[in-house]
């Protein structure tokens, strides 16, 4: 069973929420072969009147993570649950098409034991009078550039770092403003 901390920032998480929050994302257990290792994690909050939603399931091989906010808890809730599924339903499409292409599968052969990415709240550091709010901290997986963008595809971001499974040096890909990619390589 799919096993997700709930947990409340500027709100107090009612037996009602964690149940409904548990409920929706039983729907995505029926796309996993086995039930996920590790526990994922829902924070919700509300500020100014709007509900934001964040759900976080690290998986052996990729991070699937959503966030949606809207002017109801419950809305933001369902509408999490649907990108997640979205991006399930989207990775697996992808692997499948490359499996039947005889291209090498994204699919990790080897498990990854720790998450790969998680986040600490700064108390506002600051560097020559920059404020850094955030910071994140994560173990770089090697992979390949195609699996890289993949990843950066699924959570929704427009760059990704990562550690390139043939030069094992740090890159970074990101999404260019005509749609196509860039990769940042070290020498």
């Amino acid at each position: 069973m799919l096993n997700i901390s709930v947990r409340g920032q500027q709100i107090e998480v009612t037996d009602a929420l964690r149940d409904y929050v548990s409920k929706k994302l039983t729907r995505l257990e029926k796309y996993f072969d086995a039930p996920p290792t590790s526990d994922g994690t829902a924070t919700l909050s509300v500020a100014k009147g709007v509900h934001t939603v964040e759900v976080t399931i690290p998986l052996p091989g990729m991070l699937l993570r959503a966030e949606h906010k809207s002017d109801d808890m419950y809305g933001s809730i369902d509408a999490v649950v649907d990108k997640l599924e979205r991006q399930i339903r989207k990775y697996k499409t992808k692997v499948n098409r490359r499996r039947q292409e005889g291209i090498k599968g994204l699919v990790v052969e080897e498990p990854v034991d720790a998450p790969m990415l998680a986040d600490l709240e700064s108390d506002g550091e600051e560097y020559n009078g920059l404020e850094v709010v955030r910071t994140k901290r994560f173990t770089l997986k090697p992979m390949d550039v195609e699996e890289a963008i993949l990843q950066m595809d699924l959570l929704g971001h427009s760059f990704f770092v990562f550690s390139n499974i043939d030069s094992r040096n740090v890159n970074v890909v990101y999404k260019r403003n005509d749609g196509r990619y860039g990769l940042i390589a070290q020498d």
